[in-house]
């Protein structure tokens, strides 16, 4: 891509999503993802991975501090659960496909080919880099203005939906009240280097697929597909 091409990509970037930066490279940084580094030998190009490692406690922090105002007789527990509600893979990675970051990133061949602009564990990552350049570039209240609305957004779902209690309780609670089993989840894929996995596990009762989901640890991944046969079960019922 050329460098004329670069710099449009990126201004309608900018444009979509309401922000501009001081520091072009800071915004180049954190839509680079390491699969483009490897393919091109130049020293000067980076990845976003450092980016993401300061937009992970960023957001976290004005994640903490949204609920601590918002919900002023809420205790630590069920915070904590809110929070992680609304910075995980999954909601991390539905807001960067808001932001239109998975068109915007600059990956490998290989790693595009394979799906990389739709994996989760790349959405999420740009968009912690993200936080973390506008951090960087223009400071924590900056990055509340626009991190809040979409953090709103997805607060409503999750108190709408109830995605802040355990998905695998009550998934359970239905098998066993329903089929008097317990379900089965199996891990069914593994990709990516191995201090950045992406595990792909289904659940089943029974013979029965139920629902599938992606995440980090093999943890994350059976409670996303928990959430997405849930969700299934509600649309099955309407």
């Amino acid at each position: 891509m050329t460098d004329k091409a670069l710099t449009t990509r990126f201004d309608q970037f900018e444009r979509r999503v309401g922000l501009h930066f001081q520091s072009r490279d800071l915004l180049q940084e954190a839509m680079t993802h390491r699969s483009f580094v490897n393919e091109h030998d130049d020293p000067d190009t980076v990845d976003n991975e450092r980016l993401e490692f300061l937009g992970d406690s960023v957001l976290g922090f004005v994640t903490a501090d949204m609920l601590y105002r918002r919900f002023p007789g809420v205790g630590e527990g069920e915070l904590t659960r809110l929070r992680s509600s609304l910075v995980r893979t999954e909601s991390l990675a539905e807001l960067a496909q808001i932001c239109t970051i998975g068109e915007t990133l600059r990956m490998g061949r290989g790693e595009e080919a394979s799906g990389g602009r739709e994996r989760l564990t790349n959405l999420c990552g740009a968009f912690e880099a993200l936080v973390g350049a506008l951090y960087i570039d223009q400071g924590l209240d900056r990055v509340r203005e626009f991190a809040m609305p979409l953090l709103e957004r997805q607060l409503t779902v999750v108190l709408a939906e109830q995605l802040d209690k355990d998905a695998r309780s009550l998934l359970q609670e239905w098998s066993q009240a329903t089929h008097n089993q317990t379900p089965l989840y199996r891990t069914v894929s593994e990709t990516g280097p191995d201090h950045e996995k992406t595990f792909t596990v289904e659940v089943y009762v029974g013979e029965q697929l139920l629902g599938a989901g992606q995440g980090r640890g093999k943890q994350a991944a059976a409670m996303a597909a928990a959430r997405d046969a849930l969700a299934r079960l509600r649309s099955a019922e309407q």
